[in-house]
């Protein structure tokens, strides 16, 4: 085990065995420390927001936004880390899905159709995932296989846990696209992290005024199987992880157009639909990687983004 594996299951243990009381405000402590320490994750995430709330917005606004983004982030890991101590019944009371997406997503998985869920990187997901399985409904999704494999092994047996079932980006016994489509005929809940492209294959979109790439799999999944494509939009409450759902996007028509130009308009659509919910809550958005193509220098610098296990392709 090494020093990154063995420090996450430290954290995973720590945090379970303390108060929530006394865990929140270490976390939030430590959250206001990396603000006012202003490294390379805090100048990606100003330089993103920056983007959201434009130029309008004041320095001291800004920065405001910036602190509570962190501690945001910070309440996600801290909440994470405790969930697998939670029962049943505590899962399906810390998180709240409005009540026309709950209804939508039980038409589909009653009828046998499944859904595809664009996600932002906001919010509380495996909260939202943890709910999914509670509430009873099937739920896939996939995982970028982490290095070193110790640790992704402990990431996937923490949300297996959970009730998801996990699949792997790559090195499976099947493509995971190929699964996830058989997972969908068979009513199946698949959520997807839409907002940033990992793969470098992505679709270019216009995303808050700028150019960037989104994964082409949500779009294409709803194509191929027809399932309901829905976009989330996921926040904190004081007390609660919040989240809503948008949709079912219209598919384009497949006469009109070839799959890859279907592709492209149905995924700008998902860029537009998840703009509205992080414009709604940006302090919630935990994007502190490099966003828009064109970003440069602290803010945002050209190289690829690093591949951390706080936000990987899981979603």
């Amino acid at each position: 085990m090494n020093l990154t594996e063995l420090g996450y299951v430290a954290g995973w243990r720590l945090v379970r065995a303390l108060p929530r009381s006394v865990v929140a405000a270490a976390f939030r402590a430590g959250a206001d420390r990396a603000h006012r320490a202003g490294g390379g994750g805090t100048a990606r995430l100003r330089a993103n927001l920056r983007r959201v709330v434009g130029p309008e917005l004041p320095e001291v606004e800004l920065d405001d936004l910036v602190r509570r983004g962190l501690r945001s982030y910070a309440r996600y890991w801290m909440e994470a880390f405790r969930l697998p101590a939670l029962s049943r019944a505590e899962i399906l009371a810390g998180f709240r899905l409005d009540p026309k997406g709950t209804e939508m997503l039980a038409d589909d998985v009653a009828s046998g159709r499944g859904a595809v869920v664009a996600l932002p990187h906001a919010g509380n997901w495996d909260a939202a995932g943890a709910w999914v399985a509670a509430t009873g409904w099937p739920i896939a999704t996939v995982a970028e296989r982490l290095r070193p494999e110790g640790l992704y092994e402990r990431f996937l047996a923490f949300r297996q846990g959970l009730g998801m079932e996990i699949l792997p980006t790559s090195g499976g016994p099947r493509p995971a696209f190929d699964v996830l489509v058989d997972r969908l005929r068979a009513g199946t809940v698949v959520p997807l992290l839409a907002d940033r492209d990992l793969s470098a294959r992505g679709i270019e979109v216009d995303f808050f005024g700028g150019r960037t790439r989104m994964p082409a799999g949500p779009a294409l999944l709803a194509i191929r199987t027809g399932a309901p494509l829905y976009v989330a939009s996921l926040w904190y409450e004081p007390d609660i992880a919040c989240a809503s759902i948008e949709g079912p996007l219209p598919l384009p028509d497949p006469d009109a157009a070839p799959l890859d130009e279907r592709v492209r308009v149905l995924t700008q659509r998902i860029a537009e639909s998840l703009a509205a919910g992080i414009a709604r809550h940006p302090e919630d958005w935990h994007m502190l990687q490099r966003m828009w193509l064109d970003q440069r220098g602290t803010g945002g610098d050209t190289s690829r983004p690093a591949r951390s296990p706080d936000r990987s392709e899981r979603r």
